[in-house]
């Protein structure tokens, strides 16, 4: 599934692909809002995202979807 992480002040928004289920992402962000520590996720690849939970703006959960490519009939 993909996760997207806005973080305070940064144009960017961090994107990674986990093997977490929502539920599991859902409560590591609670924990860490709650603690106000840290937010650890890891990606499908095994690599850890750690942001400081105080910088996040916020958190996007989503489904993987299979998109299609090239020419594609509908």
């Amino acid at each position: 599934m993909e996760v997207k992480i806005g973080v305070q002040h940064t144009p960017r928004e961090l994107v990674l692909e986990s093997a977490q289920t929502p539920a599991e992402v859902e409560q590591a962000v609670t924990e860490a809002m709650a603690k106000d520590s840290v937010l650890t996720l890891q990606d499908e690849k095994g690599r850890k995202v750690i942001v400081p939970i105080a910088k996040v703006a916020y958190v996007e959960i989503a489904e993987s979807s299979n998109r299609p490519f090239g020419f594609t009939t509908r």
